[in-house]
């Protein structure tokens, strides 16, 4: 999919597919952009020769600003809502993916763009002195695409408590203290080794991985003994599959073993 006037391209390199938002300057975000983003999402979901999406930038100072303020403020109600639904939807594409999705921040990350990021499963950011934040409080709003949600899980009530309540920014440092950021790479190797942590988890059985998510995801907030339950079936689920006889193979043979999703 090339880059188009939607504001969204894919770019592929082997297993792992590169999810790129486009739209200059700052990557903000309308209605049009995230139903192109929901149809990238779509699109991979259908195609076995990927494993891992990253969501990246084509902007070397954000990575994304979230809304449009400009088209937000010119908006009906009701068509901010719609756009905000859009998000929701996207978002939950993402989350509910059977790939790994993995957010690069190199650049700015605010409000619905830091929100998309944290739908992602997984998240790396390049050191730098660029903010992240949910400042949707000083417009008289709150984070309407699951950011009081996900931040609150991410980081903890009272960092969550904190920063939504005064809508202030934060380091890429500090996110990556808290845990927000689960790999802080150097500026000089940002590309390189988020590639090498892309590609690791195109090694992984892809079954497996997907089950992973659905036992994380769908475990948050259950009783522990529900939890458990919810682990059981996916692995019960498990023991059957190609690549499972693949891994206990590869083990014995002390070998590299070779997963194909099946």
């Amino acid at each position: 999919m090339p880059i188009n006037s939607r504001g969204i391209s894919i770019e592929r390199d082997e297993r792992v597919a590169y999810l790129i938002l486009d739209r200059p300057p700052a990557n903000a975000y309308t209605l049009d952009l995230l139903a192109s983003l929901h149809e990238a999402v779509v699109t991979l979901e259908h195609d076995d020769s990927v494993r891992v999406v990253v969501v990246k930038s084509g902007s070397e100072k954000f990575f994304c600003a979230g809304a449009d303020i400009a088209v937000f403020s010119e908006n009906s109600t009701d068509e901010n809502q719609h756009m905000v639904v859009q998000a929701k939807v996207t978002s939950a594409a993402i989350e509910s993916s059977s790939k790994l999705y993995i957010a690069a921040i190199a650049g700015h990350a605010l409000g619905g763009g830091l929100e998309l990021a944290m739908a992602c499963d997984l998240r790396v950011a390049k050191e730098g002195s660029y903010a992240l934040g949910l400042p949707e409080i000083k417009l008289g709003l709150i984070p309407g695409n699951g950011g009081t949600q996900r931040f609150l899980r991410l980081v903890g009530y009272a960092t969550a408590m904190q920063y939504l309540c005064a809508g202030d920014t934060f380091s890429v440092e500090q996110a990556h203290t808290w845990g927000l950021v689960n790999q802080l790479f150097p500026k000089s190797e940002f590309e390189r080794l988020c590639k090498a942590f892309a590609r690791k988890y195109t090694e992984l059985p892809p079954l497996a991985l997907a089950a992973t998510k659905r036992v994380l995801q769908g475990s948050t907030g259950l009783p522990f003994a529900q939890g458990l339950a919810l682990e059981k079936r996916e692995c019960d689920a498990l023991y059957d599959t190609a690549d499972a006889k693949e891994g206990f193979h590869a083990f014995i043979e002390k070998r590299a073993p070779i997963f194909q999703g099946r």
